[in-house]
């Protein structure tokens, strides 16, 4: 049995690579590198250069190294560019999932892990926000993926197919022993713009949007650390494993920081200033939302160690050092 792993050259991918090896799976990696960095794939996984659309790749690879099951990363993740850019997110994150799923189904692969996103809830009526809130997605971000979760519902309605998917809050943070982090050139995840800011990558960092209806105006989310999101697609794969039942669930830990909040806790940590400016809220950005985190606790018995923003914020840091220093700049 082995994993394929798309999106396995990114951010949350090559954590996920990581945790498989670690746990002595055969992986196999298909990411195009569009993102993706080839250093961030661990050497004792096998990377293929391709896209998850190419379903007669697809097949070979499953047929290859008897794949039995997938994790699905690779996608277009940041929330303004789908508004500016709907069709290509539509692409990326809906269109090259079904083909996926068509090569998948068609190999006979009974096992998918799917990364989905909190973005499927819009600006939520109530905080946290549960699996059964009302799903109303404010940015095609959130809609391309909330159509992966209803594709995945029917696929495995009428296939011998299985899937959990795990709708991520915000993940920061890297590796606590510094094999990986975000490497993501123009970032735009809070946390690592805040410690590259730090770190003095940045002149200075903007806060979008002082008005929203949260204590302080800026918007509230919920970080999870890295580490422990690939630990629940660890746990969500052993469950599809076991025979257990199609899942959808919150990757969250259930506590939300304000923008201004982690600004403060990257300038503790870090122990430097650096300026902030105000600017005007993004398109697509829901005031705050945080996880209701009590059913995937439940249902795969996942017990995050890392539940500490500090902490994340210190593991970002510590990887930004590494960039700085030279660490990992290959192709």
């Amino acid at each position: 049995m082995a994993v394929l792993v798309t999106g396995g050259a990114g951010y949350i991918g090559s954590h996920m690579v990581l945790a498989l090896v670690d746990a002595g799976e055969e992986t196999v990696v298909l990411d195009d590198l569009s993102t993706g960095f080839r250093h961030a794939v661990h050497p004792k996984a096998k990377l293929v250069v391709g896209d998850v659309s190419d379903e007669k790749l697809v097949a070979a690879i499953i047929k290859e190294h008897g794949i039995d099951a997938v994790i699905h990363f690779a996608a277009k993740i940041v929330v303004p560019d789908s508004v500016a850019d709907p069709l290509g997110y539509y692409l990326a994150n809906t269109v090259k999932t079904r083909a996926l799923l068509a090569a998948v189904t068609g190999a006979g692969v009974k096992h998918f892990v799917f990364s989905s996103t909190a973005a499927v809830y819009g600006n939520p009526e109530e905080n946290p926000v549960s699996e059964d809130a009302k799903l109303s997605p404010m940015s095609p971000y959130g809609t391309s993926k909330l159509i992966s979760e209803w594709m995945l519902r029917d696929v495995a309605a009428a296939y011998d197919f299985h899937y959990v998917a795990l709708r991520y809050f915000n993940v920061a943070g890297a590796d606590p022993e510094g094999r990986a982090g975000q490497s993501t050139k123009g970032a735009t995840h809070l946390i690592k713009v805040a410690c590259e800011t730090a770190a003095g990558k940045r002149n200075r960092m903007s806060v979008f949007g002082t008005g929203y209806p949260t204590a302080d105006g800026t918007c509230v989310r919920d970080y999870i650390h890295v580490s422990d999101l690939v630990a629940a697609h660890l746990e969500a794969l052993q469950h599809l494993r076991a025979g257990g039942e199609n899942l959808v669930l919150n990757c969250g830990y259930g506590r939300g920081y304000s923008v201004l909040e982690v600004i403060d806790a990257v300038k503790q940590v870090s122990g430097k200033d650096f300026p902030v400016e105000m600017a005007p809220p993004r398109p697509g950005d829901p005031a705050a939302i945080v996880a209701r985190a009590d059913r995937i606790r439940a249902k795969l018995g996942w017990q995050p160690k890392l539940d500490n923003l500090a902490k994340i914020v210190a593991h970002a840091l510590a990887w930004e050092d590494k960039l700085k220093a030279g660490v990992n700049k290959a192709s």
